[in-house]
């Protein structure tokens, strides 16, 4: 990335996620005389009560401020209220429900070398099952310049991580001071993905990005789960006699059983700065910072079996760079052996590129698929569509985002994204902005800033009946209608019996026994089903 630290020619300006599961309340005091007394009155029924039933414009808002040189965010699997952020110096901070709490997730600074632009704190990422293993990996220089992947376990404060449960996964030699990557994340497939640029110095001098036996210059896949797929196992490493490897190769990666690093799954890259997968369709975007003249966007789509080469020391995005060595044309050839960029600016535009994320969020409908970059330097940013063959869509978000005399984002070194699909925009100089609709898109009925859709879309709210409205906000449509034929009647109690005895509101095929809404199953809910059954009154005055 050129700034953080880089040598221009130019004057520089500058994962998997789970669903959120509800608390579900139990019900106590089971009672067997009430159960029974239910059942006498389904004796004597003779029928049920059937139940009761352009493109957006867009703009930022400031979420948080006051951070020291943020580089990136994100959250972990399942997590709706919290944003992790990582801090230059050595620093996770934590955003809970719109608010930058004091105490950091994790501050390893005595170990991180944040001494120049390219150094420092550089990548987070939580393992797809954090919520019970408690495990996250960063990416991070170490005191003599060199870079780290390590992970790291939570302590029984979710809001606090313990520094004393670092392990080193990967170590890397750098030669240089500059062009680090230190992006990673989880692939689709399970494995951690993670980026390195070429080390340096300009024009990578000595060759690594195209140095299949050198790990610079390269996106890497590792499984640190080993053999068993259980993280924090000692099939874990696959290299126990080495202490600066703890993770085992994927057996299907490009380079295994034939010349070149088992690690590597794709190569010929400059510094790769910031990438992301969809997290719809599982393909991975990767925002490349070019040289002289060109910034690009690479893709490798979800399933492939690896080994790309994009070009660099040859060729920056599409266009051959003349370098000694080099014999290429002067566009990115086809039948070369080469994967050419999806998309390319030249330094007219920008200087260099921060990669972002495709749009699958729900507030903003019609931008799904949309994938969002910017310019570090310059502070422009873009949008495009690719349906794996062609670009459409492009569009510069700039004035929209960043309006003159505004917000003033100066310096985004990084998206983000939260459990919900929507998009983030890091500021170096120590603000997050959210990327939101300029004219709210409801109805919100649980009043929690999110059109009630998206909080069906995520699965943070049930929507038993797929009418797009919350059930926590409305009396179930199937009170009592156990069995979802639309009636309530004797053919729906030995199940609102079962339901009952087992004292779970959010048990599956229980959801309709919770006559009042209160999420737990109790004494009321049973005389409410009586009524329901015999059609005495109506129980909707009793939902809260």
């Amino acid at each position: 990335m050129k700034a953080p630290g880089e040598e221009v020619t130019h004057t520089s300006i500058r994962g998997f996620s789970m669903s959120k599961q509800k608390v579900i309340g139990r019900g106590e005091g089971r009672s067997l005389p009430a159960c029974a007394a239910l059942c006498a009155i389904a004796a004597v029924l003779v029928s049920g009560v059937r139940a009761e039933a352009g493109g957006t414009p867009l703009t930022t808002v400031r979420i948080a401020s006051g951070m020291s040189q943020p580089l990136y965010m994100t959250h972990a699997p399942g997590d709706f209220s919290r944003l992790f952020v990582v801090e230059k110096a050595g620093r996770i901070r934590i955003i809970e429900n719109g608010v930058l709490l004091a105490t950091p997730f994790l501050d390893i600074d005595p170990i991180v070398n944040s001494t120049t632009l390219e150094f420092g704190l550089l990548g987070l990422c939580f393992h797809p099952d954090y919520q019970t293993n408690g495990y996250f990996f960063v990416n991070y220089i170490e005191l003599t310049g060199d870079s780290v992947i390590a992970r790291f376990r939570v302590t029984a404060d979710p809001n606090v991580a313990d520094p004393a449960s670092r392990e080193t996964v990967l170590y890397i030699d750098q030669p240089n001071s500059n062009h680090r990557g230190g992006w990673l994340d989880f692939g689709f497939d399970g494995y951690m993905y993670c980026t390195f640029g070429d080390g340096g110095p300009q024009n990578d001098t000595n060759n690594r990005a195209q140095n299949i036996n050198l790990l610079q210059g390269k996106l890497l896949r590792l499984d640190v789960d080993g053999p068993d797929n259980i993280m924090g196992s000692a099939d874990d490493d696959g290299f126990p006699a080495d202490p600066n490897k703890l993770y085992a190769i994927p057996p299907t990666n490009p380079f295994v059983g034939v010349a070149g690093e088992d690690e590597i799954f794709a190569y010929g890259l400059r510094n790769p700065w910031r990438a992301s997968f969809d997290r719809q369709l599982g393909h991975l975007y990767i925002g490349d910072v070019g040289q002289n003249a060109w910034e690009e966007v690479d893709y490798i789509p979800v399933g492939s079996a690896g080994g790309q080469n994009f070009g660099w020391r040859c060729m920056e995005a599409n266009h051959c760079t003349g370098l000694t060595g080099c014999t290429c044309s002067l566009n990115c050839p086809s039948g070369s052996g080469l994967t050419c960029p999806i998309h390319e600016y030249s330094h007219s535009f920008g200087l260099s590129i921060t990669g972002g994320y495709v749009y699958r969020g729900c507030a903003i409908p019609d931008l799904k698929g949309t994938y969002f970059y910017a310019d570090y330097q310059t502070s422009r940013i873009w949008s495009f569509k690719y349906n794996g063959s062609v670009v459409s869509a492009f569009e510069e978000r700039t004035a929209e985002l960043d309006p003159a005399g505004a917000l003033q984002i100066n310096n985004p070194a990084s998206f983000g994204e939260d459990a919900y699909g929507e998009i983030y925009i890091v500021d170096l100089g120590g603000e997050l902005f959210k990327i939101v609709p300029l004219n709210f898109i409801g109805p919100d009925c649980n009043a929690n800033g999110l059109r009630d859709t998206c909080d069906i879309f995520s699965g943070y709210s049930a929507d038993v009946n797929g009418d797009e409205t919350p059930d926590e906000c409305q009396c179930p449509w199937c009170q009592g209608d156990m069995n979802h034929d639309n009636l309530t009647d004797a053919r729906d109690i030995d199940a609102f019996i079962t339901c009952y005895l087992g004292g779970s509101a959010g048990a599956p095929g229980c959801p309709c026994a919770d006559m009042n809404v209160d999420l737990a199953l109790t004494e009321p809910d049973i005389s409410a089903f009586v009524d329901k059954l015999l059609g005495i009154g109506d129980p909707s005055p009793i939902c809260p």
